[in-house]
């Protein structure tokens, strides 16, 4: 039972940071990242070529998959959605977009996965590239008993909440990223780049999918299409947290990856195993759920007036 809080914590924790990448860069681009998918799964694949090649634990490793990420995200803005923005393409269109480059950074990364098993092959190192598992590297932490990730991973999550959070309201630049999503032509106005801000927010959300794929790692096994497989929780958590806040994302995220790791264990115990290939219902029932009740997400709850309703603040 303990194993499986812990896969579920660092589960959790990868999709809430993922789902904050793409509520990122909607909210300051609308442009609905699908290549989320693939950004991701390169977030595995460097990780555990680290892992491969210089030892170590895969935590070591955790940055550098969100900067290659992030360099991920420099090259689709540069390439793609800056022209069309500068352009001012529809929301579709701008989606439609990201479907293509997902393509093209999917089939690199198949490449690099066909020579990093000729690479493995020919140093003799016994591991499948195209098929590998991290887990077992992840060590135990003597003093209590869990592995590492389970530590690890909740810590990124708060990190990158507070890390947010001070760049939103404490810089210059991040107080300048606020205006240029609430009000682009004011905040033009008012002498900011906004594409400028743009480009930040794809390497921001860019690192952010590098480090959901590098924590996730550690719970999930490593294959050319896990970014795809696992798409839907991404998307329901922003969805669910809310689409225009990050923050939100972030909790709406942890929220999924919970229900969905810990809700289908359940399923399994009392109805029976052959219900865990359904486990991909979970967040697409909570994402429909919330666009038909609340689609504003748990960002646009009122939350203070929920808890003076409850008497838990003083009218």
């Amino acid at each position: 039972m303990l194993d499986l809080v812990i896969k579920a914590l660092i589960y959790s924790s990868g999709i809430g940071i993922g789902a904050a990448a793409i509520t990122l860069i909607y909210s300051a681009t609308r442009t609905f990242n699908f290549a989320h998918a693939s950004m991701v799964t390169w977030g595995f694949y460097i990780v555990y070529t680290f892992t491969t090649l210089f030892g170590g634990y895969p935590e070591y490793y955790l940055v550098l998959a969100g900067l290659f990420s992030a360099f991920l995200g420099v090259l689709i803005y540069y390439g793609v959605n800056m022209w069309l923005l500068r352009r001012g393409a529809s929301e579709v269109t701008l989606m439609m977009s990201t479907l293509g480059v997902d393509l093209v950074i999917f089939g690199f990364l198949n490449v690099y996965i066909d020579f990093l098993h000729r690479l493995v092959t020919e140093l003799k190192i016994q591991t499948n590239p195209r098929f590998f598992v991290l887990e077992p590297k992840d060590p135990i932490v003597p003093m209590l008993g869990i592995r590492l990730g389970g530590i690890v991973a909740p810590i990124i999550l708060v990190l990158s909440i507070v890390l947010l959070h001070l760049f939103y309201t404490r810089t210059k630049t991040g107080i300048a990223m606020r205006a240029s999503i609430e009000n682009p032509p004011l905040a033009t106005i008012s002498g900011i780049n906004i594409f400028t801000m743009y480009l930040l927010a794809w390497v921001i959300g860019g690192f952010l999918a590098g480090l959901s794929g590098g924590v996730l790692s550690l719970a999930l096994t490593g294959y050319n299409t896990i970014g795809m497989s696992i798409i839907v929780s991404f998307f329901a958590g922003s969805i669910v947290g809310g689409l225009y806040s990050v923050f939100g994302s972030l909790f709406g995220g942890l929220l999924i990856g919970l229900s969905e790791y810990i809700g289908i264990y359940l399923l399994s115990i009392y109805v029976g195993g052959w219900i865990t290939v359904y486990r991909p219902i979970i967040p697409l029932a909570a994402m429909a759920a919330t666009l038909l009740i609340q689609p504003m997400g748990l960002a646009g709850i009122d939350w203070r007036g929920v808890a003076k309703r409850l008497g838990l603040l003083r009218r």
